[in-house]
């Protein structure tokens, strides 16, 4: 048996509230890591030219915009 058939065996004796996590791992392994780098680098791109980085403001102003009382 190969190693493909062995995994597909596997994969139909997981339990189906399980499967989510066989998906999420499989899809993982097969991600373009290229793709991924990219999109990490606009991210990172993106938070240096952000104005607002460094800026900071008190927790009853954050509470306040946030229609929370303290």
């Amino acid at each position: 048996m190969s190693t493909r058939e062995k995994c597909m065996e596997l994969i139909c004796s997981v339990p189906e509230y399980k499967i989510g996590y066989v998906l999420a791992y499989l899809q993982g392994l097969t991600a373009d890591e290229a793709e991924d780098d990219a999109f990490c680098e606009e991210l990172y791109q993106s938070y240096l030219n952000d104005p607002e980085k460094g800026k900071y403001i008190s927790l009853e102003d954050l509470a306040s915009d946030l229609g929370v009382k303290l």
